[in-house]
């Protein structure tokens, strides 16, 4: 059992949202799933709460009603090797209405904040020259998807 699990406020797709995130993140699993019964807030058979994990990481997700949506103020990153796999999780998030934010921010089409980052990126940012880092940020800030060669290109003065 995990010890600290991010929870998920849904108005009443909380099933779907679990299906959704599950189809894209190749080592996950659903792990438990709970319904409305009689004389509950939402309809008899709707799921009441789930849990899954994507990649090991353990979620809660609740059918709780429209009292309270996501916002910026809390997101996962999702960090990736490859230009790849960035562009993969970044299509199959912002599907189906997601929207592009920036800086490799997006929202998915629940409304959940996203962060799609190459492993890189933490390497070229933490780098001794300011010079480099300053480049390599100004880069970053211009784009809505993160591009490994253009952030690249950025470090290396090109």
């Amino acid at each position: 059992m995990q010890k600290i699990v991010p929870s998920l406020w849904f108005n009443n797709n909380a099933e779907e949202a679990i299906d959704f995130y599950t189809s894209i993140f190749p080592e996950s699993k659903i792990l438990k799933k709970s319904y409305y019964g009689d004389g509950a807030p939402l309809p008899k058979g709707t799921l009441l709460v789930g849990t899954f994990q994507l990649e090991g990481q353990e979620f809660l997700v609740l059918n709780g009603g429209p009292q309270f949506t996501f916002t910026e103020a809390i997101s996962f990153t999702v960090n990736c090797k490859t230009q790849e796999e960035v562009d993969f999780y970044w299509s199959r998030l912002t599907a189906d209405g997601g929207k592009e934010v920036q800086c490799g921010w997006l929202k998915d089409k629940y409304g959940l904040s996203w962060q799609i980052v190459p492993a890189i990126l933490g390497e070229l940012m933490s780098d001794k020259d300011p010079a480099k880092v300053g480049r390599t940020m100004a880069a970053m800030m211009k784009m809505i998807k993160l591009d490994i060669a253009g952030l690249k290109k950025a470090y290396d003065g090109e």
